[in-house]
């Protein structure tokens, strides 16, 4: 579906808002999404990371494998890289390839799909902004199916790469089938078999395809059971194309002349005289992971263990009486945001601050609670801990207990400790 349908990715349970808003990121053009939130800043991203679910602040995941196209955080590396270092590998190719109009995609995604009536259709060129895109419903005479198809371009051999084509972490996008492989061609394809709403209160069905070359190049493809993305029922039982049929149109040739005639964005400078503050690497999943197991209470046993590269690990635990989710973020450059996170807090005597929160933790799944700790230690490094706690095992899951395993006196405890310091 067009980008502009569905464009507040980074609100979610902060993955349950992230999947009702953007689900599996079904974009138009994702490079342009990319492109705009690097441009935006770390200031916009602190204010979605503080994004609302259910009428509550809350800190939003960072990586939901697979879904989420962060203008940093997700990879030092993503967050380092720039539009310019794609276009040195493609810039001359993108300039001498004619245009490619909307009517020229909609006739090609047309003739690629099997015998049927359409009818819905829309299409945006090469050359038109945000970016090319074709959508149309299909009814292959077992219901009507909606269909979209979205280009953009990636860093090859970059962080994106990963996103777009690992299986997602089911703790946070449920799925019924995912498969990942190289193609011989050194492309990397990813065939996802999951849902529009991951708490499953609607059975839409969303099926998709993304296709990642080696020079960068992605194509996606999505279809649904229903007519529309949202908010139309459900027509058939399954989508119309098989994973088969999916992975012969997502690696049409035909996709690759639009990419390679879609224009290089420029790459967002600095405003001149206001450079950015430099500021650390971007702190080791793993080493938020080891740094949160350790600092967890002896009686709690840890059933799984997740993250992303950088940023943001959680932590499923037990205790005998169900499981609940754990979940931190680590990040430096949160200064200028101070004022705003932490308004209703406390400061403490060494200069730190701390805001808390016990509320509504998914306002879709009745009793999940959501509990956070936020904290930022003194310095101009920005350094913000925020750990977080639900009384479900999944982002979607229903509640497993009351409460959340840990207290919100263990969740200061753990959030202040000296042992984050270490990671600065």
């Amino acid at each position: 579906m067009p980008e502009e349908q569905h464009q507040d990715p980074f609100e979610e349970r902060l993955a349950a808002a992230l999947r009702d808003t953007g689900d599996t990121f079904r974009a138009a053009d994702r490079t342009a999404l990319v492109d705009s939130g690097r441009s935006r800043g770390r200031r916009a991203l602190t204010r979605r990371r503080t994004g609302v679910l259910g009428g509550v602040a809350g800190v939003a995941l960072i990586g939901v494998g697979g879904a989420m196209l962060l203008p940093s955080g997700g990879s030092d590396d993503r967050e380092q890289s720039s539009v310019a270092s794609r276009a040195t590998a493609s810039s001359s190719a993108s300039a001498a390839a004619e245009p490619v109009s909307g009517d020229a995609i909609l006739k090609s995604l047309k003739e690629l799909l099997p015998a049927g009536k359409f009818s819905g259709e829309d299409a945006r060129g090469s050359g038109e902004k945000p970016g090319p895109y074709a959508q149309v419903v299909f009814d292959d005479g077992e219901g009507a199916a909606a269909i979209s198809l979205g280009f953009g371009r990636v860093e090859p051999k970059g962080a994106e790469v990963g996103q777009l084509t690992q299986c997602p972490d089911q703790t946070f996008v449920p799925y019924d089938s995912c498969d990942s492989s190289r193609l011989d061609d050194g492309s990397t394809l990813r065939l996802l078999q999951g849902y529009e709403y991951p708490d499953r209160r609607v059975d839409t069905k969303l099926w998709s395809a993304d296709l990642v070359t080696a020079e960068g190049q992605h194509v996606s493809v999505s279809e649904w059971n229903s007519s529309a993305q949202k908010g139309a029922p459900v027509t058939r039982e399954d989508p119309p194309l098989s994973t088969e049929a999916l992975k012969k149109l997502v690696t049409a040739d035909v996709w690759r002349d639009v990419v390679a005639a879609t224009p290089l964005r420029p790459t967002p400078t600095a405003a001149a005289g206001a450079p950015e503050k430099e500021r650390p690497p971007a702190v080791s999943g793993k080493d938020i992971t080891e740094t949160l197991v350790g600092l967890l209470p002896a009686d709690l046993d840890v059933v799984k263990k997740g993250g992303q590269d950088t940023e943001y690990s959680y932590v499923v635990v037990d205790d005998g009486r169900g499981a609940s989710l754990v979940q931190v973020n680590v990040q430096h450059g949160m200064d200028d945001v101070a004022g705003q996170l932490y308004a209703s807090g406390e400061t403490l005597s060494d200069g730190t601050r701390v805001a808390t929160h016990q509320g509504v933790g998914d306002d879709r799944v009745p009793g999940v609670v959501m509990w956070t700790v936020d904290t930022m230690r003194p310095g101009d490094d920005g350094f913000r801990v925020v750990i977080s706690e639900f009384n479900n095992g999944s982002a979607h899951g229903r509640p497993t207990r009351e409460a959340p395993a840990l207290t919100m006196d263990q969740l200061r405890e753990i959030a202040l400790s000296g042992e984050w310091d270490k990671l600065r």
